[in-house]
C-alpha cells in the first residue's frame, strides 16, 4: 500500500470499537505511538444503555443499530487495512441481562473478542487516558458516561483503584423517569459515600464523556471564550457550579447558544449538569478541566511499552508535525540547541514547563512556509491553536502559537485577537515575543538548512547580544541579519554585536 505524504510510515493503522452505554464509535489510529493520531473517527448514538436500569435489558430498537454499526465499522477497518482491532464494552452490556447474548454477535461481526471490561477496569482506563494526555496529572478523575460514572484519583502516573457509579445519563434519566429532582435524590445519595472525592480539595477535577464535553461547549460559546478546544478547557471550581445548577434547573432549550449542543445531547444536559454540580459541592476542586480523551486513549496507553510511556506526548506530536510539514525537520532539532544556549546565557529566568514549550514552538515554527508569505503568521497560530495536542494548557499551546507567529509576521500584534491575548500573562505575552525574535534571527542566517546554526551561535556576552560566525559562515552576515538581531537586543536591553571568528 502507498504511504501518503501527509502521513508517517507507523506501518498498518490500528483501532478502537468503544461499545458504550450512549455511542458506539469506532476510532482508527496512524498507529500504536506516544501521541496517536486518529485518521478516523465515528459514532452513533445507538443509546443501549437506554432501559437498562428499570428493565433490566438492552432495548432491541438499540441493540439493531448498534448491530448495524459494528458491520459499518468492520467494513471501515477492512478497508482502512486495519492490522489490529480492540473492542470494548461497558455499563450497559455488563449490566444487561441479554449482554451477553449482544456480545456473541457483536464478537461474531467484528471477528474478534469483545471485552466487556468491569467498572474497576473502567475505571483504571479513564484514569490512564488522562495520564496519557495531561502533563503531570494531579486530581481526580471522572468519566461520565451513559450507564455509569467512574471515579479515580490520578497523581502523575499513579493511579489509585476506582469505583463506578450508576450515575450515567441514560441511566439516571430511565430510574428516575426523566424526572431530575428525582434523578438529583439519587446523584446525593450514590456520592454521599464515595470517600475517594475526599481527595479532590483543591485539586484539578479532570471530566471525560460526550455529555460533559458538551456542557463545557455550551459555557465555552456562552463566554464568549477564543479558543474552540475541548482538549484541557478550564472552568473554575466555583463558575462550574453555578453554570451546572442553571443548566439543570431550566429547559436547556431556553439556554443561550443551546444550538452548538446537538438535539441528541440536549435531554442528558441536566442529567451530566447535576452529578458534575454535586461532585463540585463534594470534592471541592479548585477547578474542572475537560478531558477529551479517556478510555480508548487509556486503553492504547496500556499497551505502549515503558519506554514509549514515558516521552512527552506534546513533543512527540510537535516532532510528527516538524517532519510533515517543515522544509528541513532537522533545523527544528537545531533551533532547539541553539535558543538553549541564547537562554542559558540571557539571564532570562525560564522555568522547566517554559522550557519544554519553547523545545515544542522551535519545532513548530517551520509548519507554515508552504503557504502565501502574508499569511504565514496567522495560518501557523491557527495550527497550532487548534491542533490535537494533548499535555498542554490553552495558555501554553497560545504561547507556542504566538511565538511562531511573531517569527513570521514581526513583533507587532496588531492582527492578534485581543481575546486570544487575555488567555497569556504579560510574561508570556513578553517571552512569546523574544522567542519570536530570536526565530526570526535564527532562520534569517540559516534559511532553514541544516549545519548552520550549531557554527552561528547567539550568546549574551559582557552585556552585548553577540551573534557570532564561525570560520566558513562569516559570508551569512548582513545588514538585514544586523536589522533583526537589533530587534531581539531591544526585548532584552541589550547591545547587539556581529562578529566572525
Amino acid at each position: 500500500m502507498n504511504i501518503a505524504q501527509g502521513r508517517l510510515d507507523y506501518g498498518p493503522p490500528v483501532a478502537v470499537i468503544d461499545i458504550g452505554s450512549n455511542s458506539v464509535r469506532l476510532v482508527a489510529y496512524e498507529g500504536l505511538t506516544r501521541s496517536p493520531t486518529p485518521i478516523f473517527n465515528e459514532k452513533v448514538l445507538a443509546g443501549l444503555g437506554r432501559e437498562v436500569q428499570t428493565t433490566g435489558l438492552l432495548a432491541a430498537d438499540a441493540v439493531e443499530k448498534a448491530l448495524v454499526a459494528l458491520r459499518r465499522f468492520r467494513a471501515l477497518c477492512d478497508r482502512l487495512a486495519v492490522a489490529q482491532l480492540w473492542v470494548i464494552a461497558t455499563a450497559a452490556c455488563r449490566d444487561a441481562k441479554n449482554g451477553k447474548a449482544f456480545v456473541a454477535e457483536a464478537e461474531a461481526i467484528c471477528r474478534t473478542k469483545v471485552d466487556v471490561l468491569s467498572g474497576k477496569r473502567e475505571a483504571e482506563l479513564s484514569a490512564l487516558g488522562v495520564v496519557s494526555g495531561f502533563h503531570r496529572p494531579d486530581g481526580i478523575v471522572g468519566d461520565l458516561g451513559g450507564g455509569s460514572l467512574e471515579l479515580t484519583e490520578v497523581h502523575g502516573q499513579r493511579i489509585k483503584a476506582g469505583l463506578t457509579l450508576p450515575l450515567g445519563g441514560l441511566a439516571l434519566q430511565d430510574v428516575s423517569s426523566k424526572s431530575v429532582k428525582k434523578a438529583e435524590k439519587i446523584v446525593r445519595a450514590a456520592l454521599a459515600d464515595a470517600r475517594l472525592l475526599e481527595g479532590g480539595k483543591g485539586r484539578t477535577f479532570y471530566a471525560i464523556g460526550g455529555t460533559w464535553r458538551a456542557l463545557a461547549r455550551l459555557h465555552m460559546w456562552q463566554t464568549g471564550y477564543p479558543l474552540h478546544v475541548m482538549h484541557g478547557y478550564v472552568m473554575p471550581a466555583r463558575e462550574a457550579f453555578e453554570f451546572s445548577g442553571l443548566v439543570h434547573r431550566v429547559d436547556p432549550e431556553m439556554l443561550s447558544r443551546i444550538e452548538v449542543v446537538t438535539d441528541a445531547r440536549r435531554p442528558l444536559l441536566a442529567y451530566a449538569a447535576l452529578v458534575l454540580e454535586n461532585l463540585v459541592r463534594i470534592a471541592r476542586p479548585k477547578d474542572i478541566v475537560i478531558s477529551a480523551l479517556g478510555v480508548r486513549e487509556g486503553l492504547l496507553y496500556s499497551m505502549l511499552d515503558a519506554e514509549e510511556r514515558e516521552k512527552d506526548p506534546l513533543i512527540a506530536a510537535a516532532s510528527e508535525l516538524n517532519v510533515l510539514r517543515s522544509r528541513s525537520p532537522a533545523h527544528g532539532e537545531e533551533l532547539i540547541a541553539w535558543t538553549d544556549r541564547f537562554i542559558a546565557s540571557s539571564g532570562l529566568d525560564e522555568s522547566a514547563e517554559e522550557r519544554r514549550l519553547r523545545h515544542v514552538a522551535c519545532l513548530l515554527a517551520d509548519i507554515g512556509w508552504r503557504a502565501h508569505p502574508d499569511y504565514r503568521g496567522e495560518q501557523s497560530l491557527n495550527i497550532i491553536a487548534n491542533a490535537a495536542f494533548v499535555a498542554v494548557d490553552h495558555p501554553g499551546r497560545t504561547f507556542i502559537s504566538l511565538a511562531v507567529f511573531f517569527r513570521h509576521v514581526g513583533l507587532v500584534d496588531e492582527e492578534l485577537s485581543p481575546r486570544l491575548r487575555e488567555l497569556v500573562s504579560t510574561r508570556v505575552l513578553d517571552r512569546a515575543r523574544v522567542l519570536g525574535a530570536a526565530l526570526r534571527v535564527a532562520y534569517l542566517v540559516s534559511a532553514s538548512t541544516t549545519g548552520v546554526l550549531p557554527k552561528t551561535p547567539m550568546v549574551v556576552e559582557r552585556g552585548r547580544l553577540l551573534l557570532r560566525f564561525d570560520n566558513g559562515f562569516k559570508e551569512l552576515a548582513g545588514e538585514r541579519v544586523f536589522v533583526r538581531l537589533r530587534q531581539l537586543a531591544r526585548l532584552i536591553g541589550r547591545e547587539p554585536v556581529m562578529e566572525a571568528a
